[in-house]
């Protein structure tokens, strides 16, 4: 058997939940459309044990394979929104706290300048 990489033996449990969710609703489509394994690995230029993977929510199946899935099923689109960085709520918290520190630095500068020049009139 193959050696897990690091990164997926340290997948959040969360994660893991979410692709198992992914795989079982895949397999719910494929059978909503009355698909069999084999016919619909080959539409996906895979195995049949692969298609297997990724319903079962493998988190190693690749993600090209994942949005071909994606793809027979008209779900592809969405794709090219997980990552937008209008949604990437960390950076914006970053940003937001940047924004914060230099209004304060300009401020006290500011502040320091009124000051500077009272004492210098007085």
């Amino acid at each position: 058997m193959p050696k897990l990489a690091r990164a997926l033996q340290q997948l959040p449990p969360a994660t893991a939940a979410a692709l198992e969710k992914l795989g079982a609703d895949l397999a719910v489509a494929r059978l909503r459309r009355k698909e069999s394994l084999k016919t619909w690995a080959q539409r996906m230029g895979v195995s049949v044990p692969t298609l297997q993977r990724l319903e079962a929510g493998d988190p190693s199946v690749g993600i090209g394979i994942v949005a071909t899935a994606l793809w027979l099923i008209q779900r592809d689109g969405e794709l090219g929104k997980l990552a937008a960085p209008e949604h990437d709520q960390g950076a914006i918290e970053m940003d937001v706290r940047k924004a914060e520190a230099l209004g304060r630095t300009r401020a006290l500068a500011s502040a320091e300048a009124r000051a500077y020049k009272r004492q210098a009139k007085g």
